[in-house]
């Protein structure tokens, strides 16, 4: 018979500590383990984490550090199967999206700025290559801390693989002398995208469920989508990810980059879509758009609720079909705001 825990399917750890005001160091060295691990406090010295074995070996470690500095730790399973106090399940899990997704935004914010200031890659020099690759590499390394305790997918995590994957497709072309603009700018024949297989990421969010509607409904009615990063076929298309074909390009978003690419730009409601596609993806906080934050609601509710990249396909493209209609019956919604 499966317990309680199992049949809800999410069990947790909570660490409670009583750490005493000296030695000093010994309260800062208990939060950054903590925070290495991906705890998420639900009040004071009160923390809660996934049940895994990570993180059951790690509290098992800073117990011994926090007892030897004469302070005590209780460390028990828990199941927030009652909603009692805000406090169920999917609350808790909802903490710690909002914590990782705090962090890649604060990460995107920066690193933003430096991204979109990359010049043309024909024209950089071999110290503007490896200055920009120094700088890619630390930012890399801040990202994968953040991901390795991205427990449940956070949707900032989209806008910080988008401008890794961006700089690190602008060294490659810096590297082989080409002319980004001329890619860029290249006239893109629909026939040569029929019949082929577009492959992203898992966990999808925004950028990508719009990319593939773009692909589904304007390029090949009948694209097969695969969400495992891998390339398995020379016909195989990527987009939205690191080496993509189709990805985040200066200041675009991968929707953006489609629109562009393929000659979409002249179909005013879907530049409406891809101004909400940027705002969501790239600006949530000056959005360009009456209509984002909304629609931002309505894409973190499926990815909230939906694991399945499928599925969150399935409804993502339901709200986008929705919107589309309506810029396609409201033209002058479609002026910028």
């Amino acid at each position: 018979m499966k317990t309680t825990d199992e049949k809800q399917g999410s069990t947790w750890l909570l660490c409670i500590h009583n750490i005493p005001p000296k030695p000093p160091y010994l309260r800062a060295k208990a939060a950054r383990r903590l925070a290495a691990l991906g705890a998420v406090a639900l009040k004071n010295a009160v923390y809660v984490l996934p049940d895994d074995v990570r993180q059951r070996e790690g509290l098992l470690w800073l117990s011994r550090e926090i007892e030897q500095g004469g302070g005590r730790v209780f460390a028990c399973r828990a199941a927030f199967d009652v909603a009692i106090g805000n406090a169920d399940n999917d609350r808790i899990k909802s903490l710690f999206i909002e914590a990782r997704d705090a962090q890649y935004r604060e990460l995107a914010a920066e690193a933003r700025p430096i991204f979109e200031g990359l010049n043309d890659s024909c024209a950089a020099d071999e110290g503007r290559r490896k200055e920009t690759a120094a700088w890619l590499a630390q930012l890399r390394s801040r990202y994968d801390r953040i991901v390795a305790v991205d427990f449940f997918g956070a949707p900032g995590r989209e806008a910080m693989e988008s401008i890794l994957a961006g700089a690190e497709k602008w060294l490659r072309l810096a590297a082989a002398g080409e002319d980004k603009s001329s890619e860029m700018d290249a006239a893109l024949r629909l026939e040569e995208y029929i019949g082929r297989t577009w492959v992203t990421r898992p966990g999808i969010h925004v950028d990508r469920i719009a990319s593939a509607w773009l692909i589904r409904r304007f390029i090949d009615s009948e694209a097969i989508f695969r969400f495992d990063a891998e390339s398995v076929s020379p016909g195989d298309l990527r987009f939205d990810m690191a080496e993509a074909e189709f990805t985040h390009e200066g200041a675009e978003c991968t929707f953006e980059v489609m629109l562009r690419r393929f000659g979409l730009l002249d179909d005013s409601a879907l530049k409406s879509l891809g101004a909400i596609i940027h705002d969501i993806d790239l600006d949530e906080h000056h959005p360009a758009r009456p209509e984002s934050p909304g629609i931002a609601a309505l894409m973190a509710g499926i990815v909230l609720r939906e694991d399945d990249d499928g599925q969150r396909l399935k409804h993502g493209f339901q709200i986008l079909d929705s919107l589309l209609e309506f810029f396609r019956k409201h033209p002058t919604t479609n002026k910028a705001v």
